[in-house]
């Protein structure tokens, strides 16, 4: 377990968008220049590369360590509400739940006495961002030790304040309570709304998964009557008074240089016109005039011809570039001798399988309102990574990072999609031109062509198999995709696996789960076509290569819960997937039916059995994994970005292709909750089972084998 643990800490190489150049770099004012300039030295705290391992605020940064007194995580107010600070973000996956859960618990207190402050910058220890499934492995463990700390130190309050041994003191439901002389004290009373100033320490004893009684239980949605009733205000609902609504003018083609714009039109509209370097942008009174106003600009760019979708995967094979992974772990592993185990194995297999680009599609486009204050900066923005933004805009605006905050308001989802601040710059940008408050909210058709996409990939896969289901030989290359999930947890004595980086031609970054859902979908349908080589039932096939126990476990227990093996139908057809990543467990069988005649493929059923060590909400853990599986059905099935000389040609909802109502199949779920290992998280790892299952239970019901993701974007095409 600890090297399973050391190798999912490393920063995945596919979070291109963190290595990118900055969105934008303005030029700045000569007057602001000098008065930032000080004693002559421009001070701007900028993240370095060299910085971005930390996957977590569970890490720490250059020069910021995580503050150890409570005080900087949490505050017992006079009235008994307890402030909880976290730099991490809630994007509907629940963590303001599970987090108070585990605060709870430790402080021995009622979870809706906590009120916890999430991703603002000037409130909020430093966070390097809400991704990678760490938030439950870090940020729960730390306010678990933040609280456990907390209510130590009220049990050494109140034993001060009455002269009295402490080991006869009790801490529960907000009180300290005496056992002997049954006299209590609310914690309130005890801090009267000062900090506390003691620090939180390594050994601070918690309280095991064994003897919870807040976590590990299902709670219901921390404010969840706001968000169904629309009380919530998302980053796009944010409004300041005498504010003014931005646009921005987007280039005619991806890497476009812009020659000329004439804006003469848009600023006798009564529009704030703001062209600097490639960058134009209007400000108006409201959202309409403003795009009346972009419309009405004049531009010529310039571009370079550019590939399309129909020759991707010969592009990326084409265009490797040089250099190692950036994660500080190789860009190779290799084990054994492959080439002459698998001269020798009794079957060989070699196998090629592809991965389209796909869009996150979040239910809220990027949003950002922008106010300065002098040569201070406050920005209101939908953002994985509150901290990482904020550096972005002091680097755009050449001003310190002490003078910019970032606030973020629960948003309409992230997937991966949000870490970069680009609509916070366009909305600072604007909002300094026109000393107003200014708003920026992306059209579908911007969220579709200027975020950054999950990967493409080509990943091909040798491997040699003796007749009694032995793997001798195992050989993965996987071009472009990223290396997450990329080793094999299956028990291959002699390994090749290397990851080569493409020069995209597309922005990519991170997506749910990142590469990890491409390197199991081809693993895991390799697999199934391996145990159709030696006639294996393919569940005996992987236990028989398999001896982690973990994943063991998930496999057995989601094949009792399917039934696996049981008789089909005509056009019925059973597949599984399953593996590891971010220190989770998954597998996940499928159920399809095809309908032959007119290739229609309907995904019936999917149980999944999932562990993930000690469970904190199990209905929010449920929510996760169905969640995901439903998002999965869309990369699976049919969603793919067409494009062609710098434009994206499927840039709708009308036109790109989302998992529907209609689609969901019956979710099934089992929990295996370890309460022997620590918790970890559960955002990514459900979703890399469901796609390698459904493959592998269309050829079940057809005998086609589908190798490239989308498996049947426009049905399944069979010859009669």
């Amino acid at each position: 377990m600890s090297e399973r643990q050391q190798t999912q800490l490393y920063l995945e190489p596919e979070r291109y968008e963190l290595r990118a150049p900055a969105p934008y770099r303005f030029d700045v004012d000569r007057r602001d220049f000098f008065k930032f300039l000080g004693a002559g030295v421009l001070v701007v705290s900028i993240l370095k590369p060299e910085v971005l391992a930390q996957e977590s605020g569970g890490g720490q940064r250059r020069g910021e360590s995580l503050p150890k007194e409570i005080g900087a995580w949490l505050h017992i107010g006079e009235d008994g509400k307890i402030s909880v600070y976290t730099g991490k973000a809630e994007m509907g996956q629940n963590i303001r739940t599970s987090l108070s859960q585990a605060v709870a618990e430790e402080l021995h207190v009622p979870i809706d006495q906590i009120d916890l402050v999430m991703g603002d910058t000037q409130l909020t220890p430093f966070d390097m961002g809400t991704f990678g499934s760490r938030t439950t492995p870090t940020m729960n463990l730390q306010l678990r030790k933040v609280a456990a700390a907390a209510r130590e130190t009220l049990i050494g309050l109140a034993a001060q304040q009455w002269n009295t041994d402490r080991r006869a003191l009790i801490a529960d439901d907000g009180r300290i309570t005496d056992t002997k002389s049954r006299r209590s004290v609310k914690y309130a009373d005890l801090t009267k709304g000062q900090q506390i100033t003691q620090d939180v320490t390594s050994e601070q004893a918690l309280i095991p998964a064994t003897e919870w009684k807040v976590a590990g239980q299902s709670a219901r949605k921390v404010d969840g009557r706001d968000f169904v009733t629309g009380r919530h205000r998302y980053p796009s609902d944010q409004k300041l008074s005498d504010m003014l609504y931005g646009k921005i003018l987007r280039p005619a083609a991806f890497d476009a240089t812009l020659l000329s714009a004439d804006t003469q039109k848009a600023e006798q509209m009564g529009a704030v016109v703001v062209h600097d370097g490639n960058f134009v942008g209007v400000a108006a009174p409201s959202s309409q005039l403003a795009a009346s106003a972009i419309d009405a600009i004049r531009a010529e760019w310039k571009s370079e011809p550019q590939p399309s979708n129909k020759e991707l995967f010969d592009y990326l094979r084409k265009n490797t570039t040089e250099g190692k992974d950036p994660t500080g772990d190789g860009d190779r592993y290799d084990v054994g001798a492959v080439d002459q185990a698998m001269a020798s194995a009794d079957h060989k297999l070699q196998q090629t399988y592809t991965v389209r680009y796909i869009a996150h599609v979040p239910l809220e486009p990027r949003a950002a309102l922008a106010k300065w204050d002098g040569d201070r900066l406050a920005v209101w923005t939908g953002t994985q990574r509150p901290f990482g933004v904020r550096g972005q805009l002091a680097e755009a605006f050449h001003i310190p990072e002490d003078h910019v905050r970032v606030l973020m308001p629960d948003t309409g989802s992230g997937y991966g999609g949000k870490h970069t601040g680009e609509t916070a710059i366009e909305a600072a940008r604007l909002a300094r031109a026109a000393k107003r408050p200014v708003k920026v909210v992306w059209t579908r058709e911007e969220e579709f062509s200027w975020a950054y996409f999950r990967p493409a990939g080509v990943i091909d896969v040798s491997s040699g198999v003796r007749n009694d289901g032995t793997i001798t030989a195992w050989e993965f290359h996987n071009y472009n995709s990223g290396s997450a999930g990329i080793r094999t947890y299956y028990e291959i004595p002699n390994q090749r696996i290397v990851f080569h980086a493409v020069r995209s031609p597309l922005r990519q970054g991170s997506y749910r789960a990142l590469a990890a859902t491409a390197n199991h979908f081809a693993r895991e349908s390799h697999m199934d076509e391996l145990a159709h080589a030696v006639k294996m039932d393919s569940l005996e096939f992987r236990l028989k290569n398999l001896k982690d126990e973990r994943l063991r476990a998930v496999f057995e227990a989601a094949a009792k819960k399917f039934d696996w093996g049981k008789s089909k139908t005509a056009g019925q057809g059973f597949g599984m997937g399953g593996g590891y990543e971010k220190l989770g467990n998954i597998a996940t069988f499928a159920e399809v039916h095809v309908d032959r005649s007119s290739g229609d493929v309907k995904v019936v059923r999917v149980v999944s059995a999932f562990e993930c060590g000690a469970i904190v909400n199990p209905d929010g853990l449920r929510n996760q994994i169905e969640g995901s599986n439903v998002q999965g059905l869309g990369g699976a099935l049919f969603e793919a970005i067409e494009f062609e000389n710098g434009k994206i040609l499927n840039g709708r909802l009308s036109e790109y292709r989302v998992p529907r109502f209609s689609d969901v199949p019956v979710l099934e779920t089992v929990l295996l909750d370890r309460k022997d290992i620590p918790s970890v998280g559960a955002g990514e790892c459900p979703m890399i089972g469901l796609a390698p299952a459904i493959a592998n239970a269309i050829f079940d019901a057809t005998g086609v084998r589908l190798r490239g993701l989308p498996l049947v974007p426009d049905g399944l095409k069979v010859s009669s």
